[in-house]
């Protein structure tokens, strides 16, 4: 049997027109890390840093979040003037999304529907 907690999640992290350095690699695994703590079951995270300094010149760093996880994935993008700041509003915003998913199954799970079963069942001669 395997243990859930051991399951660490693939994380992918990509530059588009940006020069990916170890210490910026590192501070993006660190605060993905952050997103774990509402949902255990994510398969893979994938993160782009673009740089896109001729559309948009007051903010042209682009945080890219694609969140794979059992049901529908989750995708956001968050821009701003620094790269560090781009990452972090991402996170803040996928840890939002996480966490409001994560509290609607808890209400659905304690909070279950009556079924009415002879209008599902066929009937029988």
């Amino acid at each position: 049997m395997m243990n859930s907690s051991a399951h660490t999640p693939e994380v992918i992290v990509s530059g588009i027109h940006l020069d990916l350095t170890p210490s910026l690699k590192f501070y993006v695994n660190e605060k993905v890390g952050r997103l774990l703590r509402h949902e255990e079951r994510i398969v893979r995270i994938r993160v782009e840093l673009v740089f896109d300094g001729k559309n948009d010149v007051a903010n042209p760093f682009v945080a890219k979040g694609h969140v794979i996880i059992h049901g529908p994935d989750m995708n956001c993008s968050v821009a701003s003037d620094e790269c560090h700041k781009s990452v972090d509003l991402l996170m803040d915003r996928l840890d939002r999304m996480l966490r409001r998913r994560s509290r609607l199954f808890k209400v659905k799970r304690n909070h279950p529907h009556a079924v009415e079963l002879a209008t599902l069942l066929p009937k029988t001669a």
